[in-house]
């Protein structure tokens, strides 16, 4: 799990995700990740932030795998405190952050994206929270920022996904670009704002923040507390040894 953070000379800090094969996180990784954003903000010479991957796609969401392939119940705790850790940081990250969004951005992907600042997608780029499939919930805390009521329901419920394309009607993505054209459409947007007085910029983020309709860490913990139920029951394990090819649930939790 690879997280870096660079500082350009115009005050954009770039912080990448990069963990092959498909950027799923492991526990460590979401806690890396909000590390990251906490130190930018603290950093008075970071004015914006753009957070982009590496790969295949933005993000696969948890790792999985490392969840059934974990004694007890470490890694489900885990995994749920790092994306906490991780929403809430780009959430309240004292300088705005823009998500560069290319390929999938599922799940775990939704959270980060959805607590962002701005959003530029590639034309490859989709989003969805297929947390049901898992027996899990949590996320449409998030996805319900980038899209209507109805529809995000919508898409809570089937598991379907949307295109970053047909985002941009509902005003949460910005711009859809080529793929080889990303970078630089979030280092545009991003250059736009890093130019501007940092401490106005820092009092904006905090103010907007601070009107809000819905408290996004109350609402995603609310979220998690039926998760919890759901892998008491035996119900998660299920669904997850069906995904990641274990049989964590029939050996029972010790």
């Amino acid at each position: 799990m690879t997280i870096t953070s660079e500082l350009r000379p115009d005050h954009v800090r770039v912080i990448t995700m990069a963990h092959p094969p498909v950027n799923a996180l492991t526990v460590q990784g979401w806690f890396d990740v909000a590390a990251a954003l906490d130190e930018a903000g603290a950093d008075m010479n970071t004015h914006v932030v753009v957070l982009r991957a590496e790969g295949k796609g933005f993000n696969a969401g948890v790792d999985i795998k490392e969840m059934q392939n974990t004694t007890g119940f470490d890694a489900l705790m885990g995994a749920n405190k790092g994306c906490y850790a991780a929403f809430k940081a780009v959430y309240e990250c004292a300088v705005p952050v823009v998500a560069a969004v290319n390929g999938f951005c599922v799940g775990g992907g939704v959270g980060l994206v959805g607590n962002a600042d701005c959003i530029v997608a590639s034309d490859d780029a989709f989003f969805g929270v297929p947390e049901v499939n898992q027996g899990a919930l949590g996320a449409a805390t998030h996805m319900a920022r980038l899209v209507p009521q109805h529809m995000m329901r919508t898409l809570y419920f089937t598991a379907r996904t949307i295109k970053a394309a047909d985002l941009v009607q509902f005003g949460s993505v910005l711009e859809v670009v080529p793929r080889d054209q990303l970078d630089d459409a979030a280092l545009k947007v991003a250059g736009e704002i890093a130019a501007k007085d940092t401490r106005v910029i820092r009092a904006a983020k905090e103010a907007l923040n601070g009107i809000d309709p819905i408290d996004v860490n109350k609402s995603y913990r609310f979220e998690q507390g039926f998760t919890y139920e759901l892998n008491l029951a035996g119900v998660a394990d299920e669904l997850r040894d069906k995904f990641a090819g274990t049989d964590k649930s029939k050996k029972g939790q010790q």
